[in-house]
């Protein structure tokens, strides 16, 4: 995220913004190893290095905690090779965020990005077990006896699934049914291939909650930032 030197300064507690303005017009500041003397210069907190008086000087840095609707057709990447778009298109590039954790590329819902290293590893880390929960319309009805096996646990890649929840929450447009389908693990396209297991294919997936953040009314392709409550929620 680039910032005005003067805010950077100040917002490290090194000096008031009058003061770093003083500073930086004596020529007491340096970025990357040169001297600046003009007000309006930025630096980037990711990669410059800024120096007040010989001293290294650490940014302060806004931490940032986004809710995302991804679209189908994003990749959950900072960047891509191919040159696809990717979920780093829809929010402020300045931001510093990156994912946590990862929806495939054709499946859409709420994805969590932030500049807080500490609160992703603990989203991220299995042992949290943070619930996450789909919508999924899937291919024909499936029976009482498929949705048992598929709380009970599936062996899927050489793993048997935890346990978890699915409840049909609409069949009207048989002969496909819409689930609810709610897990605390978050293994490759592990929804499609339980789906596939007990010989429903599906057809569309949507996240649609995360831990106690939900999507909501949330239009695809744009963000919010969490609330205070939904962190306390998380960091609890």
């Amino acid at each position: 995220m680039e910032i005005r030197l003067q805010k950077w300064i100040s917002q490290s507690g090194m000096a008031s913004r009058r003061k770093a303005e003083e500073l930086i017009q004596a020529g007491h500041v340096t970025v990357n190893g040169i001297v600046v003397t003009e007000l309006g210069v930025r630096a980037d907190t990711s990669c410059d290095t800024v120096t007040v008086n010989g001293k290294a000087c650490e940014p302060a840095v806004t931490k940032l905690y986004i809710a995302l609707h991804k679209p189908e057709g994003v990749i959950t990447s900072v960047s891509d090779p191919y040159n696809r778009p990717t979920v780093m298109d829809y929010i402020p590039k300045e931001s510093g965020c990156y994912p946590i954790g990862r929806l495939d590329y054709d499946t859409s819902g709420l994805l969590l990005l932030t500049n807080d290293g500490d609160l992703a590893q603990l989203l991220a880390h299995p042992r949290n077990e943070v619930s996450k929960t789909y919508i999924a319309t899937v291919k024909g009805i499936p029976t009482n006896e498929a949705l048992a096996a598929f709380q009970k646990g599936l062996e899927i890649d050489g793993h048997t699934t935890a346990p978890c929840t699915i409840e049909i929450v609409s069949n009207k447009k048989e002969p496909n049914a819409k689930v609810r389908i709610k897990l605390k693990e978050g293994r490759n396209r592990q929804v499609r291939k339980m789906c596939e297991a007990i010989g429903h294919k599906v057809i569309a997936l949507r996240r649609v909650a995360v831990g106690h953040v939900n999507l909501g009314n949330l239009p695809k392709g744009q963000w919010r930032e969490l609330t205070k409550e939904e962190l306390r929620l998380f960091k609890r």
